[in-house]
């Protein structure tokens, strides 16, 4: 259960890196912005499914008990 949450917050730091990347980036390298735009999608993604997974693991351990 805490390796669900571990890495869901895992996935947000990386999404709001990458947003970071791609502010810093827009103007100097547009291509590597797009790619770092590419990486802040997916990990947002990556964590909501992530989310998704974990409150679904809860409930049945709640159901359970």
């Amino acid at each position: 259960m805490k390796r669900l949450l571990v890495s869901e917050i895992l996935y947000w730091v990386i999404a709001s890196m990458s947003i970071f990347q791609v502010i810093q980036n827009w103007e100097s390298n547009k291509q590597k912005a797009y790619i770092f735009i590419c990486f802040g999608i997916v990990s947002v993604f990556m964590a909501l499914f992530r989310r998704y997974f974990r409150n679904k693991y809860s409930k049945r351990k709640m159901d359970k008990n």
